[in-house]
């Protein structure tokens, strides 16, 4: 039987969108307001779902303490009040759109879960604007 297991977060970042390879006016009409050289920022909430099979030892899927803790470790920590243009390795060569920051906290929390469970995680930029990947 397989369930799923979800825990919500929640960090605070600024970024730019744009493309050094473009020119200010290309970058300006494909990003709009995203495209601010002084960054903008965002207050995004995150949605972490694992799902696998219960353990009948202890009822788990995951332990969602264990879930928290590298959430906090491996995203809120890296991402939480940071330019992520400037401040996090990730985004120095990734254009940090919602669609690369989804993709690349669900490559930091897989590589630490346990390989069985699928992964899925829901990046909210606004309360109306979000992105799901699942690998």
């Amino acid at each position: 039987m397989k369930v799923t297991v979800s825990r919500k977060a929640h960090f605070n970042a600024a970024h730019r969108l744009y493309r050094p390879d473009w020119s200010f006016e290309k970058n300006d009409a494909v990003f709009g307001k995203c495209n601010n050289p002084n960054f903008h920022g965002h207050n995004y909430d995150l949605t972490v779902s694992v799902t696998g099979e219960i353990d009948p030892e202890t009822g788990y899927v995951v332990d969602v303490k264990i879930l928290k803790d590298f959430i906090k470790s491996e995203i809120e920590d890296a991402f939480d009040h940071k330019n992520l243009n400037v401040d996090v390795p990730e985004f120095k060569n990734l254009n940090p759109t919602a669609e690369n920051i989804v993709v690349v906290i669900y490559d930091k929390l897989k590589a630490v879960l346990d390989s069985n469970l699928v992964l899925e995680v829901t990046l909210y930029e606004t309360p109306r604007n979000f992105v799901t990947y699942s690998g």
